[in-house]
């Protein structure tokens, strides 16, 4: 079959163009490229199989047969361009051949640009030449508007790749074809707003249905495209059918996840998996709770900042709390003086996580030193009864700072004591001074510069 492919390429090559699109009807045409787009396909898994190989064999031929078929679509679109010049054929004759190859030739390119374990450099070279040649077929400026158009008013292809993704995108066929998922997560970021509301009732379910799989990959697939959806969809349209709430409860599922890259953001790629995509879907919720007149006696924002709580005082595992720390001060900033409904169980986290050095990059310690500074700045009336505890804590942990002789490099023990520093200079403007006073006796009997320097602007600043 591959020395029958490369023989249609050099067939379509050499062809005229008036025979080539003369002779053939744009059905025959989408017919050929949807059997050479199966042919160079990845090959398919049991919908219960394990992760995909690295590589393998077949996944090597794969990559060959696609390198060959790609170059015949390459050759054929170069031939549509020649075509829309002819004045024997010109556009009204190439535009429904566009129209019937278009979409699976995105398929195709979509499938093989990126390096996965059925793709070479020369079918990775290929898709790229690909895929900017389809686009400037479509005459169009980018990949984005090819999907969704050039404006509001007009359709792009997107709705035409998603046609032919569905089959695959079932509950029953998605594992398939294994490179299913990352097409539709490639594609899914092109189109936004105010575009992607309408395609909402097509990428939604798929969204969900990867991000519930048991392999943490796919988790994180999944939630990188909920979170999209998050982003570009008007609040009205995710409060209708109540979409909104069962994404909640999708992502509310996943902070049991005990894998850090699932709920902190993604470190391969720039999305923002489940803490941060629960901050942006959380206003929504609530404010369709206020336009429903509901009374609940507390808001989606509690019941998440509660259970991140209780699992941030029982986490050992270093990488979490990290992720826990970084991402808590947002959550702070979003309650706002609600805050003050989870005072107690926020004092325990930040005492227990300003005790313990969390590696060089003292990465918690810094998250919560920016947390008890919001947590300040939003309850400050709440504040003053808890400057015995808190103080002690901050000067303890200006001291093991002080005094380690590990690895953490100076710039970061420099942040650390000059954010215990802003918490005690706040700590002391909400308590009226008193914090001022409790420290007066330990600047006399200190003899360390560094802890002493700490006190000093504390005790300096008005």
């Amino acid at each position: 079959k591959a020395g029958v492919v490369r023989d249609l390429g050099a067939l379509v090559e050499a062809a005229d163009c008036r025979w080539l699109f003369g002779g053939l009807s744009p059905a025959t045409l989408g017919e050929l490229v949807a059997a050479l787009n199966g042919y160079a396909a990845p090959p398919a898994q049991e919908q219960d199989a394990a992760d995909v190989p690295s590589k393998d064999s077949a996944y090597a031929a794969a990559a060959e047969r696609a390198a060959d078929v790609g170059s015949v679509f390459l050759h054929l679109l170069a031939k549509l361009e020649a075509a829309k010049t002819q004045e024997s054929l010109g556009v009204p004759v190439v535009r429904p051949i566009l129209c019937r190859v278009m979409g699976p030739i995105y398929i195709f390119a979509a499938t093989h640009i990126a390096e996965r374990p059925w793709t070479n450099a020369r079918s990775q070279l290929v898709a790229q030449e690909l895929l900017a040649l389809l686009v400037q077929a479509a005459g169009c400026g980018s990949v984005a508007e090819f999907l969704r158009g050039k404006n509001e008013d007009e359709e792009g292809r997107f709705a035409a790749v998603m046609g032919l993704l569905k089959p695959e995108l079932t509950k029953d066929t998605w594992k398939r074809n294994p490179a299913t998922k990352f097409v539709f997560s490639w594609t899914l970021p092109h189109v936004t707003r105010p575009w992607l509301s309408h395609y909402l009732e097509r990428v939604l379910p798929p969204s969900l249905l990867i991000s519930d799989d048991y392999r943490e990959e796919n988790k994180i697939l999944g939630v990188r495209c909920l979170h999209h959806i998050v982003l570009n969809v008007p609040a009205a349209d995710l409060c209708q059918f109540n979409r909104a709430q069962v994404v909640h409860h999708a992502l509310y599922n996943h902070l049991y996840s005990r894998e850090a890259p699932l709920i902190q953001i993604y470190c391969l790629a720039p999305n923002q998996a489940v803490l941060l995509c629960l901050l942006d879907l959380l206003p929504i919720l609530e404010r369709a709770q206020r336009q429903q007149k509901q009374a609940r006696p507390t808001a989606p924002c509690d019941e998440v900042l509660q259970l991140v709580l209780t699992h941030m005082e029982a986490e050992h595992r270093l990488a979490l709390r990290r992720v826990y720390a970084r991402t808590l001060p947002a959550f702070v900033q979003r309650l706002g003086i609600l805050i003050v409904r989870h005072l107690k169980r926020l004092e325990r986290v930040i005492l227990g996580y300003l005790e313990i050095c969390d590696g060089p990059e003292e990465e918690a310690r810094l998250g919560i030193l920016e947390t008890l500074q919001c947590t300040i700045e939003h309850a400050w009336p709440r504040m003053p009864c808890r400057v015995p505890v808190l103080l002690k804590a901050l000067l303890k942990m200006i001291w093991d700072v002080h005094t380690d002789q590990g690895s953490t490099a100076e710039l970061v023990k420099a942040a650390l004591l000059q954010g215990a520093t802003d918490c005690l200079i706040l700590l002391d403007r909400c308590s009226e001074g008193q914090v001022k006073i409790l420290l007066e006796g330990v600047y006399s009997s200190c003899e360390e510069n560094r802890v002493r320097e700490c006190i000093r602007k504390v005790q300096e600043n008005t």
